[in-house]
């Protein structure tokens, strides 16, 4: 990124085009059959979609001086995973969804063996792209990109907040449980960018510290946001199907707390997690930026 003061939405337009150029040149379209197999997997990756991941990964390593293609390589990586949890999710085993990003999910578009495949495919290239020396001259850093990444991305993390949420539409959770589901499904892969741009940045455990505060915190809040969108926002600006959860009757954090608790709880989240970034000076405003725009955002 250019400059660490860009505003909010040039951010996430200059993001966004970075990571469409990233896999238009990773995925492009082989002569031979797995032909399929590359134009699924761009079906999903390119175009559409918040990019709030690589967007974090970006800010972050931004505030360390770290090289651009290196932290593009890493913004990437974690997209994979993102792009094929949702690929996924959307899978009819697991949510059956139609719609994704405002076009057809990839098993509709294709088929759905070509769908677990593409998925599968960005799993493996995200940890390519991390451990290739282009990523980082350091192989101890690459590999501390790796194991966070891996951690954050399986049963400990993402996946087993999956886990948790088929489980939800069979048992009723309370509102810790709950808290802990969207902590592991939305929150582990939230954290592991700003986790990943603070080890691009050789920056040790002990001094990331409020960056993991500020990155639990908006996890929580994105995922309040995202309750709240499902409940009260538009289909075709969302560019998906909303309201599945009342409809299969699991318990959010909505459904537990009430639309005026839900949101008070989403601002007041959002305002410790912009506190934890109290060691940092302007360089941090776009992390700040971000939080503030977990409450404002339409899709």
């Amino acid at each position: 990124m250019a400059d660490a003061s860009l505003p909010l939405e040039a951010a996430l337009r200059e993001v966004a085009g970075e990571m469409d150029r990233q896999f238009d040149r990773l995925l492009a379209i082989p002569d031979d059959p797995r032909e399929q197999l590359y134009r699924a997997m761009r079906h999903a990756a390119i175009g559409g979609g918040k990019r709030l991941r690589p967007l974090l990964v970006f800010a972050t390593a931004r505030m360390f001086g770290v090289d651009r293609n290196c932290t593009a390589r890493v913004a990437t990586a974690v997209e994979c995973i993102h792009v094929y949890s949702l690929i996924h999710d959307d899978l009819p085993s697991m949510d059956d969804d139609d719609l994704r990003r405002g076009k057809p999910t990839v098993h509709k578009a294709f088929d759905e063996a070509t769908a677990i495949l593409a998925g599968d495919s960005l799993q493996a290239l995200a940890f390519e792209l991390l451990a290739a020396e282009a990523t980082h001259p350091d192989p101890f850093v690459r590999t501390e990109l790796v194991t966070a990444l891996a951690h954050a991305a399986g049963p400990a993390g993402m996946v087993g907040g999956q886990m948790m949420d088929l489980q939800a539409e069979k048992a009723s959770f309370d509102l810790p449980t709950v808290t802990r589901l969207q902590a592991l499904k939305t929150g582990a892969l939230i954290g592991c960018a700003v986790e990943c741009g603070a080890i691009l940045g050789r920056v040790g455990p002990e001094g990331r510290k409020g960056l993991r505060g500020y990155a639990r915190d908006l996890g929580l809040a994105f995922q309040i946001a995202d309750d709240i969108l499902d409940a009260e926002g538009d289909e075709e600006t969302a560019g998906k199907k909303l309201r599945k959860d009342a409809d299969r009757g699991k318990e959010t954090f909505l459904t537990l707390l009430g639309l005026e608790r839900a949101r008070a709880q989403a601002r007041l989240l959002v305002d410790q997690a912009i506190a934890h970034l109290h060691a940092f000076g302007p360089e941090a405003d776009l992390l700040r930026d971000i939080a503030r725009f977990t409450l404002e955002r339409d899709r």
